[in-house]
């Protein structure tokens, strides 16, 4: 199953969104919610994130590097 960046936010709660917005980095684990690949359609808020996935496509990579993200691979 994969998932696009844009509909990575719509996975956490408001908890984890204000919380970034404090100056922590949100933690999103894609996998949790049955998801193992990030594909790269859409756009991100400029609100930096961490994104744990089996599997990131170049696209979605490169765009989350570019608002101040991080890609882990989890195995």
């Amino acid at each position: 199953p994969t998932i696009n960046i844009d509909r990575i936010w719509s996975l956490v709660g408001d908890e984890v969104r204000n919380a970034s917005k404090d100056g922590n980095v949100a933690v999103v684990d894609v996998t949790r919610f049955g998801y193992f690949k990030v594909l790269g359609r859409g756009r991100l808020p400029m609100t930096p994130v961490v994104v744990r996935a089996r599997f990131f496509s170049k696209t979605a990579e490169r765009r989350i590097k570019a608002v101040g993200g991080v890609c882990e691979l989890i195995a």
